[in-house]
């Protein structure tokens, strides 16, 4: 939602119009305007959420930080561990 809303500077201005439309999913290479860090739960591989994360990371980090959380027994899901993406 902030990055539909954001100008392409940037910058978030509200605006009277609710018709607006945003995208569903924000793919790689996606060049982000307003957000700067991400805090997500590790979710299921191949999953949407996963692209997001992907999407926001890169994707190769996003896999090795999977491949490490997998390694150390981390937990999936929506109830499972977290990450914070700087």
């Amino acid at each position: 939602t902030l990055e539909s809303a954001a100008a392409p500077d940037g910058a978030l201005h509200a605006t009277p119009d609710a018709g607006d439309e945003t995208r569903l999913f924000i793919r790689p290479p996606y060049q982000f305007r307003v957000v700067d860090r991400m805090i997500t739960n590790f979710h299921l591989p191949r999953s949407t959420l996963l692209m997001g994360a992907a999407a926001f990371a890169g994707y190769k980090l996003t896999m090795r930080a999977y491949h490490d959380a997998i390694a150390h027994g981390y937990r999936f899901f929506s109830y499972g561990d977290a990450m914070v993406i700087l």
